[in-house]
């Protein structure tokens, strides 16, 4: 499902026991200098993480400081998060000018503890290649370095390296839990265009060999995937972002299941398999 940019006015895009995506909660909070948010997520594990702007956090008796610090774009520096355990108050207020943020969260009931992941902390992959128009950039800033301490949530940025191309591809899905071949994971996107008026498009193919859905995605666009395979593409000329929430039903670690029919393609993409796992 395409849900397209629009104001949120500080309240979830997918809220908790969403119809669509129930292991999923995404939020994006828009401040502006000294103000503060906060909330609680009751059954969902959740990551506060900078879109733009910096912020102090706290979380519990937990507190991090001086968070993020991007500035004009998510191109414009690393990214850092904030775990916050299932239920568990948080708060965070802006220290720049103004700040976007995003909340990702997980349905997962155990209560852990909270800790922050600085820029130097992401687990960083990068795979693919210009010749097969599949060249991206991967910040994984709750992935396989976070296992131990997190339990069914996984937040990455991802990124089109150059102008145009896919992601996603080999086409693959995780909506079914039947161990070892795939898990279910329910997924959501938001994407971001650079230059902000680029765009681009979100496949979603239900069955092998039978056609599918498209989506027209714009910065800003947010995509909810229960079920599918699910490769995406930016226009020629443009960069694309993608923030990816994933919630695993039974396990943290993600297991794709490759769509038969593009199944060779695997051997046609450099670090592709270095990619697949690095999502534990």
């Amino acid at each position: 499902m395409h849900i397209a940019p629009f104001d949120n006015e500080n309240k979830p895009i997918v809220d908790v026991d969403d119809a669509l995506v129930p292991l999923n909660y995404f939020n994006i909070v828009k401040l502006k200098k000294s103000e503060s948010f906060g909330y609680a997520v009751p059954g969902y594990e959740t990551c506060i993480v900078p879109a733009t702007g910096l912020i102090d956090v706290s979380a519990g008796g937990f507190s991090a400081a001086k968070l993020g610090g991007r500035g004009v774009d998510v191109w414009d520096g690393e990214p850092e998060g904030v775990y916050v355990p299932t239920g568990m108050e948080a708060r965070f207020t802006c220290l720049s000018d103004s700040a976007e943020v995003f909340i990702a969260g997980a349905k997962f009931d155990k209560v852990l503890e909270p800790f922050a992941v600085r820029a130097d902390e992401l687990d960083l992959v990068q795979y693919g290649s210009d010749d097969t128009k599949t060249h991206r950039k991967i910040k994984h800033i709750l992935g396989a370095n976070q296992h131990e301490r997190v339990g069914r949530l996984l937040v990455s940025e991802l990124f089109t390296v150059g102008a145009g191309g896919w992601s996603g591809f080999p086409s693959h899905k995780h909506d079914t839990d039947r161990l070892p071949d795939e898990t279910r994971h329910d997924e959501t996107y938001n994407f971001r265009f650079k230059p902000n008026y680029g765009s681009g498009l979100q496949m979603l193919q239900r069955e092998d060999n039978k056609p599918g859905d498209a989506y027209h995605i714009m910065d800003g666009s947010t995509i909810c995937i229960d079920k599918g395979y699910h490769p995406c593409a930016a226009l020629p000329g443009y960069e694309m972002y993608y923030f990816t929430i994933l919630g695993g039903l039974s396990q943290r670690s993600l297991k794709q299941y490759f769509q038969p029919t593009h199944a060779e393609q695997l051997h046609t993409i450099p670090g592709i398999m270095d990619m697949v796992a690095k999502f534990k």
